[in-house]
């Protein structure tokens, strides 16, 4: 039967607290992640301004791409931890999910690779500089073998979390970052007794990373107490297409839901192609300060999807309100913190990146501190928007979710920021006010149909999302 107790403080504490011991590893996680990131995006700015925004480029494409897969990947996080919440000590069950998240991820990346063999053709398709366009597809083509083996860490990481120990993947990135750093560094600029490829090089280097990244985590799960005796890789050949399909069905519209996003952040990348390479650098910047600070609310969400998913397991109702409203808290807590801090300081948050004396980086620089002032103004709606979608996951509710990202980010925000850029001439400007726009329309829709669960009940939540 369901529980239908009333609130209760030490609940609501305890969900805080279980909340944040979950969470504070898969913020760890995520920030170390997007530091590698950062960290190219600062190797590449130093070797020039041309250099940076034609590296911005193909690794928007390339993310745009490896986010798609993400996607199909999260899949496995909702249905491990429902899995869990049923049966607590399942094997089996557990083990089937993540060998067909691995062969989803294989069955992904074949038609990827072909595709991202074409960068140049793509981005001159887009009607992005020639030149720029051909350096892209440079480091493209060194970045997308690194797809499938940062597609199987994230399989091992949502493993990991769903058995809430969340540490190890965490260990992994952090790692993860000082190799990236070291290679991408010697490769690009021929240090440490490396060759100097310059683009190629962050593409290795990056590749590298994703393959320690996995080969690392493969041998926690093989070797730990906590995780061998699931036998992972065991008769990994072994087919059981009704889950293949279910990942597939479940992860489809969370990988399209992440591609409207993510995507809307690239095609605003293109659109600043289109005023001039000045406004890619500065869109760059503060897109990297802005993906910083976002990694807090995503960790909050992932963990959000465990413990709701968890508590749908167990067919707890009350359980599953606890676990969405205390992440969305924590994550809103964080935002206002974030904002205040891009409002107040934002030329010394955009000096970590780019040298203000540098006469290359003068028309630069203002450009990016313009828009890590929009920013600021969207970081409410950026956490929001994020910790409604991994509630909704826990409750394996993803298409409904899917159409409120096409309408918030690609009717509403991409015409917004077209209107502004250019039509009303804002240009760099106009386009980032189309992002906030954007951003909370998605969190008003995301938020209002997790109330929405809250007024039916779970047993009508049921129905409504089957």
């Amino acid at each position: 039967m369901l529980e239908t107790k009333g609130p209760d403080v030490v609940l609501w504490r305890a969900e805080l607290r279980a909340t944040l011991a979950l969470a504070w590893p898969l913020v760890l996680t995520n920030v170390a992640q997007a530091l590698i990131g950062a960290t190219d995006t600062v190797l590449l700015g130093w070797a020039g301004a041309e250099t940076l925004a034609a590296g911005v480029l193909g690794i928007s494409l390339y993310q745009a791409v490896l986010v798609l897969g993400i996607g199909l990947m999260m899949a496995a996080s909702p249905l491990l931890a429902k899995e869990r919440g049923q049966r607590a000590h399942s094997v089996r069950d557990l083990r089937r999910t993540v060998r067909q998240a691995m062969w989803l991820a294989l069955a992904f990346c074949v038609p990827v690779w072909v595709l991202l063999w074409h960068t140049e053709d793509i981005l001159l398709l887009l009607g992005q500089d020639p030149i720029l366009s051909a350096r892209a597809e440079t480091i493209v083509r060194a970045l997308q073998w690194g797809i499938l083996p940062a597609l199987w860490y994230m399989v091992l990481r949502f493993f990991v979390s769903a058995l809430e120990e969340p540490f190890w993947s965490m260990i992994v990135v952090a790692a993860a970052i000082v190799i990236n750093a070291v290679l991408n560094y010697g490769l690009i600029f021929g240090r440490f007794g490396f060759p100097e490829l310059g683009l190629v090089g962050a593409g290795i280097g990056s590749t590298m990373a994703n393959l320690f990244m996995f080969l690392a985590m493969a041998f926690v799960v093989g070797v730990h107490p906590r995780f061998r005796r699931y036998h992972l890789f065991g008769r990994f050949w072994r087919s059981d297409w009704i889950r293949f399909r279910y990942l597939l069905r479940l992860g489809l519209p969370i990988s399209i839901t992440l591609g409207f996003e993510v995507g809307i952040f690239n095609a605003a990348v293109l659109l600043m192609g289109l005023i001039n390479t000045q406004s890619i650098a500065a869109h760059a910047v503060a897109l990297q300060i802005a993906a910083l600070a976002f990694m807090v609310p995503l960790g909050l969400g992932q963990a959000a999807t465990v413990r709701v998913g968890l508590a749908y397991g167990r067919r707890d109702r009350e359980g599953i309100a606890r676990a969405g409203w205390s992440a969305l808290t924590l994550a809103l807590a964080f935002m206002g913190s974030t904002a205040l801090l891009m409002l107040f300081f934002p030329n010394q948050l955009v000096g970590l990146f780019l040298d203000r004396h540098d006469p290359a980086n003068t028309p630069v620089f203002p450009l990016a501190v313009s828009f890590l002032f929009v920013a600021a103004l969207f970081q409410l709606f950026d956490g929001a928007q994020v910790i409604g979608a991994g509630m909704l996951r826990g409750l394996h509710d993803t298409r409904v979710p899917m159409i409120y990202a096409g309408l918030g980010y690609w009717v509403v925000g991409i015409s917004t920021a077209v209107a502004f850029g250019f039509w009303l001439g804002w240009q760099g400007l106009g386009i980032w006010i189309g992002l906030a726009v954007s951003l909370a329309v998605v969190a008003a829709l995301m938020i209002g149909r997790w109330i929405r669960r809250e007024a039916l009940g779970l047993t009508s939540w049921r129905e409504v999302t089957s």
